[in-house]
């Protein structure tokens, strides 16, 4: 016969164990947590490498061009990251919060793409780094509403940057760039990844 349990679980820790799976469960359900700490790395330098590369360049239109380059390919990036993280994570890569978030950040990437067609043309050219800069954070800002709590932090730091460059001489607007879409995604995403795992 089957020895019996001398000392029985108090009840109060199986309500403490379901409490905390259930508290977990809804802020998964909530929050958009497949933020890619080491896909923000990865984005970070290619920018740092694009910064570089556009410097070198004489005229405004190859400029462009190697920023929008630079654009697709931490699109992509930060595309395959969240897939991955996702995957790894148990999540659904589409789930309601992440469809909020991607909504929320989609309206400001969108307009930066507008202005950059109406400044490009007049020659205003020297005022699309710091326009990119703020409306990414703006975006960074209303997407990391659905997302963990450094995101809306991070995007902030793209807004200051952003007003600098805005404010700065054109000259220094690889430098402005580099330090935002490169440094900016460097250190967040190492936080991100230190703090959210991966």
């Amino acid at each position: 016969m089957e020895k019996r349990r001398l000392d029985p679980i108090p009840i109060h820790s199986h309500a403490m164990e379901n409490l905390r799976y259930i508290r977990e469960t809804m802020e998964r359900a909530g929050s958009f947590t497949a933020v890619p700490g080491w896909g923000g790395v990865t984005m970070g330098i290619t920018a740092v490498a694009a910064a570089v590369v556009a410097q070198w360049q004489i005229s405004p239109k190859k400029w462009l061009a190697t920023w929008l380059v630079e654009g697709l390919v931490a699109i992509c990036i930060g595309l395959i990251a969240v897939q991955q993280k996702a995957r790894a994570a148990g999540l659904e890569t589409w789930s309601a919060p992440a469809r909020k978030f991607a909504f929320s950040f989609a309206p400001p990437v969108f307009v930066g793409a507008v202005l950059t067609l109406a400044l490009w043309r007049p020659g205003l050219e020297g005022l699309i780094p710091g326009m990119w800069l703020m409306l990414y954070g703006t975006g960074v800002i209303t997407g990391g509403v659905f997302s963990v709590r450094v995101i809306p932090l991070m995007g902030a730091c793209f807004l200051g940057v952003g007003a600098v460059a805005l404010l700065g001489p054109a000259a220094l607007s690889n430098l402005w760039l580099g330090l935002g879409f490169g440094g900016l995604h460097i250190l967040f995403g190492w936080m991100i990844a230190r703090k959210y795992g991966g």
